[in-house]
């Protein structure tokens, strides 16, 4: 099923015309009293008969008037089957005899439920999110699914917690996307995955973004004292890496410019004492050597 667009009336001009036969009926209907007091029953009887007739006309046409407000459409049925859909703004005016059901095209966003679920490690974590999103096929909306409210609703449930179970918490590998690392590209993932389960409703999202993302509080305290031993251990990983880089290249830069010649005894004391300087938490005391370089 897709969005076909229908021509409507514009309602000015119908409304107009059904005010005059309005009008017009209550002149025949004054006509036909006139004629009673002559006591012209047939012209009486002519008159009102005319004068109903035009009266139920007039109704049935104005029955088809209705209303469009910005950013709204009216999908339009005859027995049962589509016929289209319109969006044009304002008092339009269609066949009296079709249904007409009220599809606002306008943005909308909820905030799904916090989902208990467990991530690629296993870790169980709550993780919620929000989603922004619009109709765009009014069509698909009423009638390939049974409501599309709650239909965009669970798929998005769905796709949140299929995504959670697709990617680590947290992790210190940057070649690794994790929930709280990396929120613009899991945002990406999923808003992507999201459209895809509701794209058959005629919906489009707009954004959706993580909204809360934690710890399942039974191992809140243990997951935090991981996290900061992890944390600790990146970041010894990174000192010690640069260290080396810097004493090898410390050793190289001597070694080009002549600045001393060392043994490999001498050379093993200094890195020793580079690394000492480069790895160590506190600031480095330095002892002065007032001898030789042996001594």
């Amino acid at each position: 099923m897709r969005e076909k667009k229908i021509l409507s009336v514009p309602g000015g001009v119908i409304l107009l015309l059904g005010l005059a036969a309005m009008a017009g009926a209550g002149w025949l209907v004054k006509l036909a009293a006139d004629a009673g007091r002559v006591h012209d029953v047939s012209t009486a009887a002519t008159y009102g008969v005319f004068a109903g007739a035009i009266v139920l006309a007039a109704i049935v046409v104005l029955a088809g008037l209705f209303v469009v407000n910005p950013n709204e459409a009216r999908v339009l049925q005859f027995f049962g089957r589509y016929v289209g859909t319109t969006r044009d703004e304002g008092l339009r005016w269609a066949n009296p005899f079709y249904s007409k059901r009220t599809i606002s095209l306008r943005a909308r966003n909820f905030e799904t439920q916090k989902i208990k679920v467990n991530d690629v490690e296993g870790n169980p974590i709550e993780i919620g999110a929000i989603v922004t999103w619009r109709v765009v096929d009014s069509a698909q909306a009423c009638f390939d699914v049974q409501d599309y409210g709650s239909f965009v609703t669970v798929q998005a449930e769905a796709a949140v917690r299929n995504l959670a179970t697709h990617h680590p918490y947290d992790t210190h590998d940057d070649k690794l996307i994790s929930l709280r690392g990396h929120t613009d590209t899991i945002a990406t993932q999923l808003e992507k995955e999201i459209q895809e389960r509701i794209g058959k409703a005629g919906v489009e999202v707009i954004e959706a973004r993580i909204a809360h993302l934690a710890y399942a509080p039974e191992i809140a305290q243990a997951m935090l004292q991981r996290q900061q031993a992890g944390a600790i251990i990146a970041a010894r990983t990174r000192i010690v890496e640069g260290a080396v880089g810097m004493v090898e290249m410390a050793l190289k830069r001597l070694a080009e410019a002549n600045v001393v010649e060392l043994d490999p005894e001498r050379k093993a004391a200094m890195v020793s004492n580079l690394l000492v300087v480069l790895c160590g938490e506190r600031g480095a005391q330095p002892v002065l050597n007032a001898g030789t370089l042996y001594s």
